[in-house]
């Protein structure tokens, strides 16, 4: 560990409060489950806030919720300024979420995800809730955002965005898409003038797609909308052959987005591209595909050439050694069932009948650990994964002056959840369980009170670690 803490133990109630903070402390800062610095209400006529950690990688199970509320006839206007969230098309691992807490009963919440901000929102009311929640596996840089209070007349959107329905905000993606998105129709209004001999539906087994006039620079402000449809039980591989875009650093001028859907929507986002490196080759999940085109009134380039081609959804594709991922991608059989979401769209993670953590090798090991004998469980895995413990020597250091915990009275709770998280329980395959959400509870339930008169708060956010009964999922005794 690099340091080495002994007490010298003269006065129990001191030795009690000196040990409780030390331990409590260490598993919250270790585990990253302190409560963390985001939520809370803003209340101010402007503000900022963030995702945890950023602009480093948010950590995992983290919930936040921020209630942001401005004066009364006021809206909200919030933009992502940036915005990436491990997503799939159904932000079904990490996400973020608005939702209008009132004057819009009803109304289900915004969800996003992905590594595109989503656009500008305006709401109705003046109360917004924006709620973040992060699972247990891969993360991602996350998100800024900023606020301000206007008048409905001040609503707007940014400058890449279309505004409709006094407020709405839409991506360029959706607008002359086919798809009547505005209530007042206006985002499918000129379209003729907007589509300069390019988009349109792709149905044959194989085609071609390229910007106007290629090889010869694309003209400016174009918008090129491809929906590829094939029969289903096909999935589709997109390949480009030239690519020359202009560059910037968010591509957000001019750029090329794929998406694994017959729409637009921030969630299904294969990959958004300019420059002039050429993009990977794409596969879809399903038989629909969609590729947009969009140039803004600058600086022009050669643009885009690109095939693309139809096959069986159950042709393998993969080698023996490998998992074929539901959108055709490659993994190798050790990620199938880890723990963590290494495809794209999940696949690996799912039908799987319990949620093991990486054991890098290691096997079970009967618990050494003095603290930790005698309970629901004699088997333990090393390396600890969450507190970057080598070994039971180093988490039995840690724990050596458990004995002054011994005088609380919620010792026994407290004892199962430091165990669980300091000796972990081994399953069969040498992984390890975190604890159940109820055994953080309890112990928080039996020792707030005696850590109050002692003037320690409870620092663990329980409601991060899973919510089940199941012995396959977590530990429980």
């Amino acid at each position: 560990m690099g340091w080495r803490f002994r007490a010298d133990c003269k006065f129990t109630w001191l030795c009690v409060a000196l040990m409780s903070i030390i331990l409590l402390f260490l598993i919250a800062l270790l585990l990253g489950i302190v409560i963390h610095p985001c939520g809370g209400t803003l209340q101010g006529p402007e503000g900022s806030f963030s995702s945890p950690n950023y602009p480093g990688p948010y950590p995992p199970n983290a919930l936040c919720i921020w209630r942001i509320e401005v004066g009364a006839g006021l809206a909200i206007q919030l933009r992502m300024e940036t915005f990436s969230v491990e997503g799939t098309a159904s932000c079904l691992f990490d996400r973020v979420e608005l939702h209008e807490e009132q004057g819009t009963a009803g109304t289900a919440p915004t969800r996003f995800c992905g590594n595109v901000a989503p656009p500008t929102f305006n709401t109705v009311s003046n109360h917004l809730r924006v709620t973040f929640v992060s699972d247990s596996s891969v993360g991602a840089q996350g998100f800024s955002v900023r606020y301000r209070a206007v008048t409905p007349a001040e609503k707007s959107c940014a400058w890449d965005e279309h505004l409709c329905d006094q407020g709405l905000c839409l991506q360029l993606g959706f607008v002359c898409d086919g798809f009547h998105d505005c209530k007042d129709r206006s985002d499918e209004a000129n379209c003729s003038l907007k589509h300069k001999e390019c988009g349109g539906p792709l149905t044959t087994l194989e085609g071609q797609l390229s910007t106007p006039n290629h090889p010869q620079p694309y003209p400016h402000q174009q918008l090129c909308l491809w929906q590829i449809s094939v029969p289903l039980g096909h999935v589709i591989d997109l390949h480009f052959h030239n690519f020359s875009l202009e560059s910037h650093e968010d591509c957000s001028f001019d750029f090329v987005e794929v998406h694994d859907s017959a729409g637009t929507g921030t969630a299904s986002l294969m990959g958004r591209f300019c420059g002039h490196q050429l993009p990977p080759t794409l596969t879809s999940s399903r038989h629909v595909m969609t590729v947009l085109f969009v140039a803004d009134e600058g600086v022009a380039d050669d643009g885009f050439f690109a095939t693309y081609q139809a096959r069986n959804a159950t042709e393998k594709t993969c080698s023996p050694a490998e998992f074929s991922c539901g959108n055709g991608e490659c993994r190798v059989l050790e990620s199938v069932c880890d723990g963590w979401h290494d495809c794209p769209d999940g696949t690996d993670e799912l039908n799987c009948t319990g949620v093991s953590y990486p054991a890098f090798g290691s096997v079970c090991e009967p618990v050494e650990v003095e603290m930790c004998l005698g309970l629901g469980y004699n088997a333990t895995s090393f390396p600890n994964i969450w507190l970057a413990i080598p070994d039971q020597e180093g988490a039995a250091e840690v724990l050596q002056d458990y004995q002054t915990l011994m005088e609380l009275a919620c010792y026994q709770h407290l004892r199962l959840l430091i165990c669980s998280l300091f000796v972990p329980k081994c399953t069969p395959d040498g992984g390890v369980l975190q604890p159940c959400r109820a055994v953080c509870l309890a112990a928080e339930l039996r020792c707030q009170q005696s850590l109050g008169l002692l003037g320690i708060l409870w620092p663990i956010n329980c409601n991060i670690l899973p919510d089940s009964n199941d012995p396959v999922e977590c530990f429980q005794p």
